[in-house]
Formats: structure tokens, sequence, C-alpha cells
């Protein structure tokens, strides 16, 4: 049995989160919290598998109450939240760096519109959630100590006629390592960044404003027609694939989902290398599933590089350990050393 705390201010709807969970026959609620500090005792108390919790209650809120939790008891935490408050996603996203496993939309009652789905991403999430191993926090590097180039980059990223591109796709976990990456990287970074993050609908506006609060780089959602520029990073929208057109502009392609991923990273890998060439730089960071995988060849055949998350820096380690089986990928790094090793290949000067 799978043993959920839940941590919600509201009676209602948290009675109604815990009718969800007790519809599943591996699900016990062991618990439930009015507010963020009785959440921190009950977890203490009780040792639930996974919380799921509010960010706004009373007493203490929910990224306060995740900090204390995982610094006296970890325990893996998906935190609830409602998109309809921008600020609240912010809060929310903020709780991913504290060590939160991920964020989703609450579900509404019986008469939401979306109500069946939402109400299974919720508890299938839980249940997915409640057997991860808590990521790992490290310490970010201080400005003296840049890790060394690995022998696989000695020279320095080339540059091809339509310039260069750093392509990401990242899943569970994504936007904590996202985050991690952008904020370590210069607001003068030389080369653009295209992202795919999968991440519930409603919820990527309010990731890009989070990101942008702890970088120097110009974080945004991608635009149809723009031209990727140096600086800034692009966040594949909801429910549509990001690449690049012959002119080296984004594009948004309607097809279908690809392994279930849309947007996808295959697509945008595969999109790139097509107009970059060996001037296109593939990272695959942690997530559940495949996604990206495919789209490697391309990468590959096209010259271009290709790096991943290692295990133990990964919230799920199942993207890139599929991205790794491919035989592509030149290396495999922790989090911890990709935001030094992409300023190192991308600077003027080839690295020593």
């Amino acid at each position: 049995m799978i043993r959920v705390l839940v941590a919600e201010d509201s009676d209602t709807t948290r009675q109604w989160l815990v009718t969800l969970l007790r519809e599943d026959p591996d699900i016990q609620v062991v618990g439930e919290a009015k507010d963020g500090l009785e959440a921190v005792e009950l977890t203490l108390k009780l040792q639930p598998n996974i919380v799921a919790m509010d960010i706004v209650m009373p007493e203490m809120d929910g990224f306060e109450a995740t900090k204390r939790i995982m610094s006296v008891i970890p325990t893996p935490i998906v935190i609830v939240s409602n998109i309809a408050n921008v600020r609240e996603i912010q809060v929310s996203l903020q709780t991913l760096k504290v060590g939160a496993l991920a964020v989703l939309k609450k579900p509404g009652g019986p008469g939401d519109p979306d109500n069946e789905k939402d109400s299974s991403i919720f508890v299938s999430t839980i249940k997915i959630m409640s057997k991860v191993k808590l990521i790992r926090h490290w310490p970010k590097p201080s400005k003296d100590t840049i890790a060394p180039v690995p022998r696989v980059f000695s020279k320095k990223f080339p540059e091809g006629k339509n310039g260069r591109v750093i392509v990401i796709a990242a899943s569970t976990g994504g936007p904590a390592a996202l985050n991690r990456i952008f904020s370590e990287l210069p607001g003068n970074f030389s080369t653009p960044i295209l992202v795919v993050q999968h991440i519930p609908d409603g919820f990527l506006q309010g990731c890009a404003t989070w990101m942008n609060s702890n970088s120097s780089l110009r974080i945004k959602i991608a635009e149809e027609g723009e031209t990727p520029e140096p600086g800034s990073v692009y966040l594949a929208g909801d429910g549509a694939h990001l690449g690049v057109s012959p002119q080296a502009t984004l594009v948004y392609s309607s097809g279908g989902p690809i392994k279930g991923s849309r947007p996808s990273g295959s697509f945008l890998f595969e999109s790139a290398a097509k107009v970059y060439g060996s001037s296109t730089l593939a990272v695959v960071l942690t997530g559940m599933g495949s996604d990206g995988a495919a789209g490697l060849k391309a990468v590959k055949e096209a010259g271009g590089w290709i790096m991943a998350q290692d295990k133990e820096t990964s919230a799920f380690f199942e993207m890139p350990e599929e991205a790794v089986k491919t035989g592509y990928v030149n290396l495999v790094l922790p989090l911890t050393e990709i935001a030094a090793l992409l300023m190192q290949i991308t600077s003027p000067e080839e690295a020593v």
C-alpha cells in the first residue's frame, strides 16, 4: 500500500483529493493536514510514503512546509496547485528547488470539464512519485571553480552557417534541473537554447517567470517566426511541437504526439539538426519515458554533439538512460557540471 498524507486547508478540496486517492486500491490515506505546520508534524509522526501538498495554507505555506520536511525527514512531495493564480504557480515551482518532485494542477470537482483527466493525472502521479528516490541537492560551485573540459570537447563548439544552437529535452525533475543550469549561465551566453520541458498545461508561463527570476538569461515561451538569439532560452509552448524552419526561425507543428509526447524532444532534435548540422548540441535531462532518444540519430548523423544527465543527479534516469542506450551520447555528466561545460565549449577561445 502507498501511504499518503494530504495537506490542504480547504475542507472541501481536501475531502475531494482524499476521495480520489481512496478510490485506488493501492493507496491508503494515512493522514490529513489543514495547514503546513500540521503537515510537517504529521509527516514526522506518520512517515508517509508521499505527501500531496497545497501551497496557500495558514500557519505555514506549502513552500516552507516542503523545506522543513526535506530538512528533517526527507519524503517525496507532490505540489498540488491552483493554476488560476499566477503567484501560486511561481511559489509552487519554487518548491522544486527545495525538494518537491512535481507540480500538478489541482483537480476540480465533479462539475469541472477537465475533472476526469486531472483526477487521473493526480492519482497516477502520486503513485509513481511515491517510488522515486529523492533528488540530491548539490551546492552551487563557486565562481573560482569551473569543471575541466572533458577530452571529447577539447575544441570549442563549431559555428555553422546558421550559427549554433543548444536543444534540451526534459521531463520529471526538469524544471529544477533547468533552473540550476540557467542560473549558472551568464546573460551574454553566446548560444540560443531551445527547450522541450514536459509540464502540465497551465504551468509553462509560471515556469518561465520563475526561471527568469533566478537567471541572467532571457527565458520565454517560443513564438512562431522569431529568430533564436544568444542569451535567450525558448520553451516549447503547450500542445504543439517546437522546431526550426530552413530559415532558422522558430516554428510550431500541430502533428500528433511522438511516443506520447507533444511537444516532443525528438521532434526538436531532428528539426534543429537539419538546420544547424554539426553546430547542434543536444542535451537530455532527467525525466520519465524515452522522449528525445529517437531524435538523437539525426543529431549524430549531422555531426552534432550529445550529452545526457547522469543517474545520480536525475530525479528520473529513464530519459537519459534511453538516450545512452542509442549509443549516440558523447558524454554523461552530473547536473553540477553541465553549465560550466556549456560556458567553456561556447566561449570564443578554444579550451586548453
